[in-house]
Formats: C-alpha cells, structure tokens, sequence
C-alpha cells in the first residue's frame, strides 16, 4: 500500500442518492470509488443498490438511475459493508465533500462500520488552487482544464475517475508551480482551510 499521509495515494469516491439528506430519511443508489496510489488509478469499486423504497422521477432524470435499474440490487448494508472493506485504511477524497461525507457516515453507522482516514474535499482545494475559473463545478473544472471526459456526469463511477483525473492534475500543478517534490495530505486539510488570498504564501512557503 502506497503512503497513508501522501495525497497522490488514496481513494476518490462519489454518491448517488434519494435526496439530499439521510438526516430526512434519505439513502445510497450507487456507489462509485477509485484508488490512487502515486497518482495512477489501481482499482476501482462501482455498485448500485437498493434503497428499499422507490426514488422519484426526479431523481430518476438527474441520475439516469430507474427503480427498474434498483429492483433486484443488493441493499445498502450489503454493499457499504464491502465498500468499507476497499476503503481500508485510506483517506478520502469526494468533489463538495460534506455531500458525500454525511452518506458515507450515515450509511456506515447503520451497520455499525467506520473508517479511520481522513477526509478532504477536491472542489474546495480548486477554489483555491483554480481561483479563476468560472465556477468550481465538477465538470466546468474538466472543462476548464481541459480533462478529456468520455461519460455521462451524475453517474458515481465517472463522477469519481474525473474527480481523480482533477485531483492529479491540481498536485502535479501545485508540484510546478511551487516546485514541491510530493504533497503530504496534511497540505491539502491545510489549504482548504486557507483563505484564498493567502494560498500563494502557504504554498511558496511549503
């Protein structure tokens, strides 16, 4: 296993949901996670599953997730079990964090599981790495820098390999710009706290 403290090397992971909210009653669809280990993607973990009631059209349309997909997955205690198996020990990564973060921890603590890494959030280090692009959406920040991106968004697997190919491309830009030979994840909690307008300084001063 590559370095637990090494941002290059951890798991990206993407939900989708019911909802917004498991504090309403709200559930995992559909897991989609990938490993990297020195900046290369080493595995990957993709599942749906059964929230066991039926999603809404709405949810439906902005997921391309039907109930007929659902019918027949396995249930949500069946499938975070295995997925909090892939996560191990490593830390975490999601695109507006605190979304995926309170349905990894709701979904987790329904079958008594944690985890024991920490977690960061990438659209909040592109805030302050990417200071101007347009928005700091996931797929205008493809966009922005110019990822190649052959999918449909909202789909938690591609959604997690073009968070990955995003997180890549800002450690290897933080590496040039401020010739840092590797970037400790205890960086990254520490840029996401920063404000804007003092990036440069942490990071010149690294």
């Amino acid at each position: 296993m590559a370095l637990k403290n090494s941002a290059s090397s951890l798991v990206i992971l993407d939900f989708e949901t019911t909802g917004l909210s498991p504090n309403m009653g709200d559930r995992a669809i559909e897991i989609g996670a990938v490993r990297i280990e020195n900046g290369l993607i080493t595995d990957s973990f993709s599942q749906l599953m059964d929230p066991g009631f039926q999603i809404t059209g709405f949810i439906e349309d902005y997921t391309g997730i039907s109930n007929q997909m659902l019918k027949g997955m396995p249930s949500c205690a069946e499938v975070m079990d295995e997925f909090a198996n892939f996560i191990g020990d490593s830390n975490l990564i999601a695109h507006n964090a605190s979304f995926d973060k309170r349905f990894l921890d709701a979904e987790l603590q329904q079958i008594s599981r944690s985890y024991s890494g920490e977690f960061a959030c990438s659209m909040l280090l592109a805030r302050r790495i990417y200071q101007d692009a347009p928005t700091h959406k996931l797929g205008d920040l493809i966009r922005y820098k110019k990822i190649p991106a052959d999918g449909g968004f909202h789909r938690a697997l591609f959604d997690s390999q073009m968070t990955a190919k995003l997180w890549v491309a800002m450690l290897e830009d933080m590496r040039l710009d401020y010739d840092l030979t590797d970037i400790p994840f205890s960086l990254v909690k520490k840029l996401v706290k920063t404000p804007k307008k003092a990036v440069h300084e942490l990071l010149k001063n690294w």
